[in-house]
């Protein structure tokens, strides 16, 4: 049957690779629509196999335990770009994988993701290919300082990067061409760093969620703000890009596409993410249709529900460190959404879930989230 016309129906099984908590809630935005849910994680009991109905543990290359979540799903997707390409290839011949291996492959892979953004005529920081410390030394010259050198492969929060600041900081770059080859990126002093969430079913129709703005603290997502604090005009201009990327791409399901605005009001692509984004986690109280919802409707081939922004939105992130004072202050708490992943053990750093604030005005929501002891001491690093 054709992607065009196969449309998955309440009652049949959505399977998920991966059980963190973005499978968690593709999984209980899929059961609010009558879905049920298989999942695939190396570790038992993990958030999303809290609220699945089948769990298969195994490893993500582990083709006797994909066999077992295809066997009982009709449709699979995945919930992070960990998942090896060829397996997924190997997946896509047992099962109906919409979003298919291809859009996987190049966001796994900086210097393929680099090349289909530029084929999609959309700009990205100038950048060199650097495949040993031969090839840092020379191109570092065309490039120039400061530079950032990238693991092709890999790395996350800001893992697997460098800042180049000078040319002392050169031989640091070693460490990161152990791991294979890398990119390095010329420095953009950007203002504003925004994402733009797209979704796309297989036959092209196209929704768009509103520009967030993202605020981060030691490279990990501390805020996104909706709307984001640009002019409409650079909105508009951000929304384009991520549709071109999309429709070039030939996109199935969701995709995030993460920028840096200059002062000029230059837009340059950073990163894709082709699942879930933490910087569309406000959508599940601030939009019609979350970005979960929308993901799910887009792989099951039903009509794309409304990005409308209901209200002014602040989503703030809660690590490890910050579980023991929201606990504290929850009493206190007045129309905060709370969610929590259902992780086992809260680490320094460790996402254990997110907070989202609605408010008439962002600088209302602003206000209220600094007034929190929830975040002491991470206002003084914003923008450090």
């Amino acid at each position: 049957m054709s992607l065009y016309n196969k449309t998955i129906l309440p009652g049949s099984t959505i399977g998920i690779i991966g059980g963190g908590q973005l499978g968690r809630m593709l999984a209980l935005a899929a059961k609010a629509q009558g879905f049920r849910i298989a999942v695939l994680e190396p570790t038992a009991d993990s958030p999303c196999a809290q609220v699945a109905d089948v769990e298969v543990i195994g490893a993500y290359d582990d083709r006797e335990a994909i066999t077992k979540l295809a066997a009982v799903s009709d449709v699979i997707t995945y919930e992070f770009e960990n998942i090896d390409a060829e397996t997924l290839r190997w997946i896509c011949e047992q099962a109906y994988v919409p979003q298919g291996p291809a859009l996987l492959a190049i966001t796994q892979d900086r210097i393929k993701e680099k090349a289909a953004i530029r084929q999609a005529g959309v700009e990205v920081a100038p950048y060199e290919i650097i495949e040993s410390m031969a090839d840092l030394f020379l191109k570092i010259n065309k490039v120039g300082y400061p530079a950032v050198l990238k693991t092709a492969r890999g790395g996350y929060d800001g893992k697997g990067q460098l800042v180049i600041k000078t040319e002392h900081d050169l031989a640091k770059g070693e460490a990161l061409l152990e791991h294979g080859a890398c990119v390095l990126e010329q420095w953009i002093p950007f203002e504003k760093e925004i994402s733009v969430i797209v979704t796309r079913k297989p036959d092209g129709e196209t929704a768009i969620f509103p520009v967030g703005e993202n605020i981060h603290v030691e490279n990990i997502l501390h805020q996104t703000i909706v709307p984001a604090r640009i002019s409409t005009s650079l909105q508009l201009r951000a929304v384009e890009k991520a549709k071109q990327i999309a429709d070039s791409l030939g996109l199935v399901g969701i995709l995030a596409v993460e920028m840096f605005v200059t002062e000029e009001g230059t837009i340059y692509i950073n990163e894709l993410a082709p699942r879930p984004h933490n910087s569309g986690h406000y959508s599940i109280e601030a939009c019609v249709t979350s970005q979960f919802e929308q993901h799910i409707r887009a792989i099951c081939n039903w009509p794309l529900g409304s990005t409308e922004l209901l209200k002014p939105v602040v989503m703030v992130n809660l690590l490890g460190e910050h579980l023991d004072k929201l606990f504290e202050e929850i009493p206190a708490l007045a129309d905060w959404k709370i969610h929590l992943y259902g992780k086992k053990e809260a680490k320094l750093k460790r996402k254990m879930g997110h907070v989202i604030l609605l408010r008439d005005s962002i600088e209302e929501a602003l206000t209220e989230v600094e007034a929190s002891q929830i975040w002491s001491g991470v206002k003084e690093k914003i923008g450090g």
